[in-house]
């Protein structure tokens, strides 16, 4: 291990004006890429900003489309609903028709 540190401390003190330019430049070129990544971070979180506030203006239209599809189903459930009780009433009618009777001789009795 001494020699390993003796021949450090020997390519440090024979380059000591090269070795802490590389580690300037390597500080500046670290320095400069976190520079860029920051730039790219908010550029990122410019458009997160942008794509959540549309992304609430559409839940809200997509909230008052729910409601229109609510009230359609319940319009139509309540059609149906009628249709089905008109059904039984008719298929007597057609059964007192068939039968021979007529609702009116029904109604009189």
């Amino acid at each position: 291990m001494s020699t390993n540190n003796t021949r450090r401390s020997a390519r440090q003190s024979t380059f000591p004006a090269t070795n802490s330019a590389s580690a300037s430049a390597i500080k500046n070129r670290h320095l400069s890429h976190l520079h860029s990544q920051l730039a790219q971070l908010s550029a990122n979180l410019a458009d997160l900003e942008n794509l959540l506030r549309m992304t609430a203006v559409q839940a809200d239209a997509m909230r008052g489309l729910g409601g229109y599809c609510g009230s359609l189903f319940m319009a139509s459930a309540k059609v149906l609903s009628e249709e089905q009780d008109a059904k039984p009433a008719s298929a007597s009618t057609m059964q007192q028709a068939q039968s021979g009777g007529s609702l009116q001789d029904e109604e009189m009795t």
